[in-house]
């Protein structure tokens, strides 16, 4: 067996479970190995889940919370911190005194709020609590449009409401965010906000189902770049022609919304 000479950089997901594979913790660590990063997990959502729906959500009891991010920090801290589900208020809560504890560097927020077929996996009610707890510790916030209209309390219909969004994300705290422009109706660009400077990332829709755990994976692959050590801007471009690749060739699983490939340069597909 071939040894390893240097070690892996270490890099965090906080984030619910799906079972299926495609989304949540385990399309985190599948794109943080793509990345070639070791990846660590805090488990704080277990979700029945598949490609076509949502049976049901437990979450962990606060203090498993505590003693998962205890166990990481004390031994292997961490290079970057993705965060996604915060299904509860006491969750929620829990996360955020561990950060403000512990201070990483390097927070890829995803305020993930609704499976793909619309299941609620963060209670409406708990937005504001979000929003005054977390976003201050997002060095990139990573809204899709229905989340950001949550987040912010008005409709987004075009490219300018993103902008008048993404600003309105950084005055409440996160100090860059990236909206994502899958859900609109006239292309799939998203809007990067850094606060001082816009920049629109173009984007190509491609024709496929296949889109389970895309949010966690783009989320997951910025915070992968941001790990290594690139730029916010560096971190955005490359993190999106990885997610366009991976949906690219995307997996025909299942019998809703397949999951993405996050190995498929592994696979020689690239």
């Amino acid at each position: 067996m071939k040894a390893i000479g240097s070690i892996l950089t270490p890099i965090l997901t906080i984030a619910g479970s799906d079972c299926s594979g495609g989304a949540g913790l385990q399309a985190d660590l599948k794109t943080f190995s793509a990345f070639k990063l070791f990846g660590m997990s805090v488990v704080v959502s277990v979700v029945a889940e598949n490609t076509a729906r949502v049976i049901s959500c437990f979450d962990i009891p606060k203090q498993i919370i505590d003693e998962q991010m205890q166990a990481i920090f004390e031994d292997i801290p961490p290079k970057a911190v993705k965060i996604g589900m915060l299904g509860s208020k006491e969750t929620i809560e829990c996360v955020s005194e561990n950060l403000a504890h512990f201070k990483p560097e390097n927070i890829v927020i995803d305020p993930v709020m609704f499976a793909k077929n619309g299941f609620a996996l963060m209670d409406p009610k708990n937005c504001e609590l979000f929003k005054q707890k977390m976003l201050r510790f997002a060095d990139v916030l990573t809204p899709n449009i229905p989340e950001a209209q949550y987040l912010c309390g008005f409709e987004i219909k075009d490219e300018k409401d993103m902008i008048k969004a993404a600003k309105e994300l950084c005055e409440l705290g996160a100090k860059a965010v990236l909206l994502k422009g899958g859900h609109s109706e006239t292309n799939a660009n998203d809007v990067f906000f850094d606060g001082q400077n816009v920049q629109i990332f173009k984007a190509e829709r491609l024709k496929t189902k296949n889109t389970h755990g895309t949010g966690c994976t783009l989320s997951s692959a910025l915070a992968s770049n941001l790990a290594l050590g690139k730029s916010k801007i560096e971190a955005v471009k490359e993190a999106k022609d990885y997610v366009f690749k991976a949906i690219k060739y995307s997996l025909n699983l299942g019998k809703g919304c397949g999951p993405t490939n996050h190995l498929f340069e592994f696979m020689g597909l690239e």
